[in-house]
C-alpha cells in the first residue's frame, strides 16, 4: 500500500503545472491555537507545521498572513489570497474555493469543569441550572445553541473563560478539545481543570485553495501527501509538541465568527 501511495503522489505531482511547482502561496488565517497562531512574532501550530511540511514536499513555499476571520474570507473570495487555513467545507464556497479531500485536522467542542466542583454531565439536559462559559462569535451547533435550561455566558477570550472557571464564576466552559488541552497546559491548570467526554459538536477543517488554474491538481496532490504524512511518526510528534497527548485525537469542529462559518 505505501508503494501505491508513493506512486500516486508522483503521478499527481507530474500533473501539476510548471508554475505550481516552485510557486509561493499566500495563505491567510486568524489565531487559532494550537492549530495555527503567532507567538512572539513567530508562526506556530499543528496545522501550520503540517501544511508547511506537506507543501515543502510538493516544492511550494508559503507566505502566512494573520487577519480577522471575516477579512480572510473576503480576501479569498475576491482572489486576494491563494488559500485560507482551517476552514469549513461549505457548499456555497466551492464557487471560489477548492478543497483537498483530506482535512487538515479533526476537532471537537467539549466541556471543561473545575476539579473542585464536578458535575455529572452525560447529555445537554444535564446542564440545566448551570452557567457555561462561551466565546463570542463561536458557533457550537444548533443543538447546544437551542438547548433550554442553562445559561451561556461569553468571555472576551479562551484564557478569560479558564480564569472564570478557576474562580468559580462559571460552572463549565465549552471550547475545542485541543484548544482546551493546550490552554490548560499553558495556564498551568492541568490539575485544576478537567475535560468531560461529552462532545457538543464536531466538524472537519481544511486548507481551502483559491479556485485558479492548476489548483484542482494541487488540491489532489496536497491531499495525497497529507494522508501519507499523517501515517508518519513525525506527524504525531508535532501534535505531542503542542498538546502532549495524542491518545484521543478528536473528530471535528471549527471556530466560527458570528454568523460567519469559519
Amino acid at each position: 500500500m505505501p508503494h501505491i501511495v508513493n506512486l500516486l503522489c508522483i503521478l499527481l505531482l507530474a500533473c501539476l503545472s510548471p508554475l505550481a511547482q516552485g510557486e509561493r502561496l499566500r495563505l491567510v488565517t486568524d489565531d487559532w491555537a494550537p492549530y495555527v497562531y503567532r507567538d512572539a512574532g513567530q508562526t506556530k501550530g499543528i496545522d501550520y507545521e503540517v501544511t508547511t511540511e506537506v507543501l515543502k514536499r510538493l516544492g511550494i513555499e508559503v507566505e502566512w498572513q494573520f487577519l480577522p476571520w471575516k477579512r480572510c474570507l473576503a480576501m479569498i473570495e475576491h482572489g486576494q489570497a491563494d488559500g485560507v487555513m482551517d476552514i469549513f467545507m461549505v457548499e456555497s464556497r466551492k464557487a471560489y474555493l477548492v478543497y483537498p479531500l483530506e482535512p487538515m485536522s479533526d476537532v471537537e467542542f467539549v466541556l471543561y469543569q473545575s476539579s473542585r466542583q464536578r458535575h455529572a454531565i452525560h447529555q445537554l439536559s444535564d446542564l440545566t441550572g448551570l452557567t457555561v462559559g462561551t466565546s463570542p462569535g463561536y458557533a457550537y451547533g444548533a443543538e447546544f445553541t437551542d438547548a433550554p435550561g442553562f445559561r451561556r455566558e461569553a468571555a472576551p477570550s479562551h484564557e478569560a473563560n479558564f480564569g472564570k472557571l478557576k474562580l468559580g464564576r462559571i460552572d463549565l466552559l465549552v471550547t475545542d478539545r485541543l484548544v482546551g488541552r493546550y490552554l490548560r497546559r499553558q495556564l498551568g491548570l492541568e490539575q485544576q481543570v478537567e475535560e468531560l467526554p461529552l462532545v457538543i459538536s464536531r466538524q472537519a477543517q481544511y486548507l481551502g485553495l483559491a479556485r485558479k488554474p492548476g489548483r484542482e491538481e494541487l488540491a489532489q496532490a496536497f491531499s495525497a501527501e497529507l494522508r501519507r504524512f499523517k501515517q508518519e511518526p513525525s506527524y504525531l510528534a508535532i501534535i505531542e509538541r503542542y498538546i502532549g497527548d495524542t491518545s484521543h485525537l478528536p473528530d471535528a469542529v471549527e471556530q466560527q465568527e458570528s454568523s460567519t462559518p469559519r
